[in-house]
């Protein structure tokens, strides 16, 4: 039997001919369903191309050339014997104009405020994400070439290229959304691109109240913390709202301070004006001249800065970002990819460890002593963001060698983010700077008679994030504040310090027992002697982390300080 025999009549070359032919029939198909006006759209844009020549480059950008496009739309559109009802005529000028002005298919969503995200997976296939949940949409582009059209529009206006020599490229629109494009070889169906959009106003820490990402206490927590100087870590997956809770923390770094930014792509708008944004920069068609994060984050160090904010850390620039905040520049901040903030960690080893071959005793000490706050933002099925946990690193556990992480707000009974009782070793330096009072920590009892830890009245306005550091420092325990008896004045007796930084008691002193209060959510259960305090945690009735001691100073001290296990 024949090669034409077995392929129904045809040779194999001629049917292999026809179904690349069917395959170009369907897709053309496919595409004049969705847009029965494609052919129309095509002729008309060339036309007005031909028509403004040399006109079109030089009033590129201006309110001339708007008017002109829409003129000679208007006319190529009379002359074509289609019929068009006034709406359908008012939607094809609209959608020509796009075309030629702006960026296509993409303009409406553009325009929609409540747009957030742009995918095109095809030319045929435009998805986008509104209210944080995916859909479908029916424009379209009309074929590859279209899209590769609106691609180079967009790159080209940030000084970068597209090609098969260089098929992934990162980018920005005007107003700062990030785009992503990867077209072929790599895409197998053609030009890909993701817009991700940023509001037109940022959003701020009483935006992010009111939308639920977190509450009000934990905004004004967060907001000393920057104004204290602490350095900032901000984690979640991809499309949590890394970039905009960096964004919107980063109003509370004081105006004073001069700030560098760096970043892949200039995302950050902070409102301060002593700022100095970088961006790194790929390498050339001779591939060349690219400039890395980590060379930028080097260089920054020589700039004088204050404080240093790394957009996204996701390569060996993390070393550098470590050391950075180890060598004086306080208060800085960046964000990484992990899921919990104990992730945190083994990711920024297996960062660092792109950067040099140390070993992990020693990156676990940089980590410990460079972060102090990490804050998990994460994404719900529904498409709400919410702040999950806002941890403490307080250092390296002596036998494992392992970084340290506590919680001191986590998100659980599904409600609200909750304080944990944790009382962070930075307090007393917040304190005594003035940026926090002891009672907020606590809950003002003779306020609420009821309130928890971390939970101010619920009469307090969102406004007032930030703002109330104002007020005049307190002890740190006060009796009002705390709803527990204040601390017995200092004792006479001496003590001694020990390699671990704890007081040591002399044996006067230890005969008197100390006082012990248990602080779960701010209640508290107490005083209590040693040996009921060692009973009550050996039968799990407390945790060692509730307890917080009346050392010999009169002073509270942290339980970690105290020894104390389940064991006894």
């Amino acid at each position: 039997m024949s090669s034409v025999d077995l392929n129904n009549g045809f040779s194999r070359n001629d049917a292999s001919v026809l179904a690349e032919r069917l395959q170009v029939d369907q897709a053309q198909a496919r595409a004049r369903a969705r847009d029965p006006h494609a052919e129309l759209k095509t002729r008309i844009h060339r036309a007005c191309i031909a028509k403004l020549g040399a006109a079109f480059l030089n009033l590129e950008g201006s309110d001339e050339l708007e008017r002109r496009v829409q003129e000679v739309v208007s006319e190529e559109l009379k002359g074509e014997e289609v019929p068009l009802s006034p709406s359908e005529r008012a939607l094809l000028e609209r959608q020509i104009g796009d075309d030629i002005l702006g960026y296509g298919p993409l303009e409406p969503f553009l325009r929609d405020p409540s747009v957030t995200e742009i995918m095109v997976n095809g030319y045929d296939q435009l998805y986008i994400e509104r209210g944080g949940v995916i859909q479908e949409t029916d424009a379209s582009f009309l074929d590859d070439a279209h899209v590769l059209r609106i691609i180079d529009r967009i790159v080209s206006q940030v000084g970068r290229r597209v090609d098969e020599s260089s098929p992934m490229v990162d980018a920005r629109l005007p107003d700062g959304s990030r785009v992503n494009a990867i077209i072929s070889p790599l895409a197998l169906r053609g030009p890909s691109l993701t817009i991700r959009k940023f509001a037109q106003d940022a959003l701020t820490l009483e935006s992010l109240v009111e939308l639920g990402t977190m509450t009000p206490q934990t905004a004004d927590f967060l907001a000393q913390c920057v104004r204290g100087k602490l350095n900032l870590l901000i984690s979640g997956g991809t499309g949590t709202g890394k970039t905009t809770l960096l964004n919107a923390v980063s109003q509370f770094v004081p105006a004073g301070e001069r700030i560098v930014t760096v970043e892949d792509a200039a995302e950050l708008r902070l409102q301060q004006r002593h700022v100095v944004p970088l961006e790194s920069r790929p390498p050339n068609v001779e591939g060349e001249g690219e400039v890395r994060i980590r060379d930028l984050v080097r260089n920054a160090l020589r700039m004088r800065p204050d404080r240093i904010i790394v957009g996204e850390c996701r390569g060996a620039e993390a070393l550098d970002m470590i050391q950075a905040m180890n060598t004086g520049h306080a208060g800085s901040m960046t964000t990484v990819h992990a899921n919990s903030s104990t992730e945190v960690i083994e990711r920024l080893e297996v960062l660092m460890l792109m950067a040099a071959d140390l070993p992990m005793v020693s990156l676990h000490r940089q980590i410990a002593s460079a972060i102090d706050l990490i804050v998990q933002i994460t994404r719900f099925p529904d498409g709400r963001r919410r702040v999950t946990q806002i941890s403490e690193l307080t250092g390296v556990h002596p036998e494992t060698k392992e970084v340290i992480v506590t919680d001191i707000f986590n998100y659980r009974n599904g409600v609200s983010l909750q304080p944990t009782g944790y009382l962070p070793s930075f307090i007393d330096s917040l304190i005594e700077k003035r940026l926090l009072e002891s009672r907020f920590l606590y809950g003002d009892m003779a306020a609420t008679g009821s309130a928890k830890l971390g939970n101010a009245p619920a009469a307090k306005p969102a406004a007032s994030i930030g703002h109330h550091a104002t007020a005049a420092p307190v002890a740190p325990a006060p009796a009002k504040s705390f709803n527990i008896p204040p601390p017995p004045p200092p004792r006479a007796q001496s003590s001694e310090l020990v390699e671990n930084g704890a007081a040591k008691s002399t044996p006067a002193a230890a005969s008197a027992g100390d006082e012990w209060y248990c602080l779960i959510a701010g209640n508290e259960l107490g005083p209590m002697n040693r040996r009921d305090v060692r009973r009550m945690v050996r039968d799990g009735a407390i945790k060692p982390d509730d307890l917080v001691r009346c050392g010999p100073s009169g002073a509270w001290l942290p339980s970690k300080k105290a020894g104390l296990s389940s064991k006894g």
